[in-house]
């Protein structure tokens, strides 16, 4: 099946005091119609940047550099921004990190809600709008749109943000670290809910996340990123049960339900990911790495794997650290 959303070779930087900082380094990846693709690694790796990227939906001072983000074979980056307006939200759609902070104060959930899609050119009626609450698990819906999001939890308000981004039935929807604003009680349902929408979803979803708990439950495939390029691509099981790049052998024994035996620490990842204004010039991942050598830390390691994508000079010799 042909890919729905594509992005390919796509760079992007910064503008900051002094230079530009390298958020993206040519990232190549790709979902299709009906899969869950996941996205994870630490914070600054670049997740959310390539998300707005997905949407078009860049601060000011981002540049791209280069590469393409296709929408069924259409690079966005070449549309009007009018044209590019009309795909955000109706084709293109994203649940963002914060319910907090994702509403007006002063307007009521039913007036935003319908001013989205109004938006659209489809102001829908209020009695779907409340069917659509009523599917994300909002209790007594047509009362809760006349309800100021201060009225809300969390939890709810999260669930309204993902009801008003599937009203425009759109082909993709990237969900942004969708739980990480939200209590445990409340991620568990988020996580719950979002499973049970892919059911009758026919898009594509794109979860951005820094939860591998999350990325198991969800997902059918899984990107990581680390330092702004994506060090190995996989199936969710072939990457939880064969992990191939030290990073994300590093990022699944950082389970915090272990205890390293005598100390009392959690496991970690030593170091910090790179300053992305000043690369290395080897692979980004040598200085944190225990399989380093001279190799890994004056060449960049190049695409490697047969069915998988792994960015590192061991992948091929698969030894384990």
């Amino acid at each position: 099946m042909s890919a729905l959303l594509s992005v390919e070779n796509l760079s992007v930087s910064y503008r900051i005091p002094g230079g530009r900082l390298r958020a993206l380094r040519d990232v190549t990846l790709s979902v299709r119609r009906g899969e869950v693709l996941g996205i994870v690694g630490e914070s600054g790796c670049g997740k959310s940047t390539l998300a707005a990227a997905m949407i078009g939906l860049l601060p000011q001072g981002a540049t791209v550099e280069g590469g393409a983000i296709r929408l069924e074979g259409e690079d966005m980056r070449h549309l009007s921004p009018d044209r590019q307006r009309g795909i955000r939200g109706r084709s293109v759609a994203m649940v963002f990190q914060d319910p907090m902070t994702a509403f007006n104060p002063v307007l009521t959930i039913g007036r935003q809600v319908a001013d989205f899609t109004g938006a659209h050119g489809q102001r829908l009626p209020q009695a779907e709008i409340a069917a659509m609450l009523e599917r994300v698990g909002i209790p007594d819906p047509a009362r809760c749109l006349g309800r100021y999001p201060h009225e809300l939890s969390g939890g709810m308000r999260q669930r309204v943000a993902i009801a008003a981004a599937l009203l425009m039935r759109p082909d993709v929807l990237i969900a942004d670290e969708p739980t990480t604003a939200l209590d445990v009680t409340m991620e568990a349902q988020i996580i719950h809910l979002l499973r049970a929408l892919r059911a009758d979803f026919d898009g594509a979803i794109v979860i951005v996340t820094h939860h591998l708990g999350v990325i198991a439950e969800l997902c059918d495939r899984v990107a990581v990123m680390y330092a702004g390029e994506v060090v190995e691509e996989a199936a969710v099981d072939d990457l939880f049960h064969d992990p191939r790049h030290p990073y994300s052998r590093a990022l699944l024994a950082c389970d915090p339900a272990v205890v390293i035996p005598g100390t009392g620490h959690l496991p970690t990842i030593g170091g910090r990911v790179p300053d992305l204004s000043v690369l290395p010039a080897g692979c980004a991942f040598a200085a944190r790495c225990p399989l380093a050598d001279a190799l890994c830390r004056t060449s960049p390691p190049r695409v490697a794997g047969q069915g998988r994508s792994v960015l590192c000079h061991r992948a091929a010799t698969q030894v384990a650290p």
